[in-house]
């Protein structure tokens, strides 16, 4: 088994306990000398259109249980949360804007990820917007008039589209969503199970 290759994390912006995990994966990873490869995938097509399921804050009980659990959770890892305050937010082009920076600098595409995360989640700001996005971007120091560019571009629609296959093809089915040595795992409250396979490489207990 390789004991080096990457955590594959498959995030949605939209997510609270996405942008939760994102707070954490990479000081858990570099704990355990891994890097993390950070995969795009939209729960409107998993969960809605692949699984026929209806998203969390429009299930009965279901809602009413995250709107508790995210602000416990978050609470628990140290981070700010609030309520989503855009009910119709669009991560498309936040994506978008990702996968190009991807393909230029992958270390800053990570930090680009995590801040949008963050400027829904813990900000309680839009991301729908290009403005927001490049504005998110121009912070990190990114080139905005060629990411503007890029992420309009027919190739990185595409690449988006090809993400998402590849993660339902995968078995992702919701976010956060880890994959790690062919092992799978879902749900911020599983990092511990990722961390225990990173430091044992097996579901044994310690001794």
């Amino acid at each position: 088994m390789d004991r080096t290759s990457p955590i594959a994390f498959y995030f949605d912006p939209i997510s609270p306990y996405g942008y939760l995990a994102s707070t954490q994966i990479e000081t858990l990873a570099a704990r355990h000398g891994r890097q993390v490869d950070w995969r795009p995938v939209l729960l409107s097509v998993t969960v809605l259109q692949v699984m026929g399921l209806k998203p969390v804050p429009a299930t009965p009980l279901k809602a009413d249980y995250s709107r508790l659990d995210k602000h416990r959770m978050a609470r628990l890892l140290g981070v700010p949360i609030c309520e989503l305050r855009h009910p119709d937010v669009s991560p498309i082009r936040a994506l978008r804007a990702f996968l190009w920076l991807k393909r230029h600098d992958s270390a800053r595409a990570a930090l680009f990820a995590r801040a949008i995360c963050a400027r829904l989640w813990a900000k309680g700001e839009d991301i729908s917007t290009a403005e927001a996005v490049l504005e998110e971007a121009a912070s990190l120091g990114v080139d905005t008039e060629a990411l503007g560019q890029g992420m309009q571009s027919p190739g990185i629609k595409a690449a988006l589209r090809e993400e998402v296959d590849h993660a339902v093809a995968q078995g992702v089915f919701g976010v956060p969503f880890f994959i790690v040595d062919g092992q799978p795992l879902w749900g911020v409250d599983r990092l511990w199970m990722l961390e225990h396979w990173l430091e044992h490489g097996s579901w044994d207990p310690p001794p």
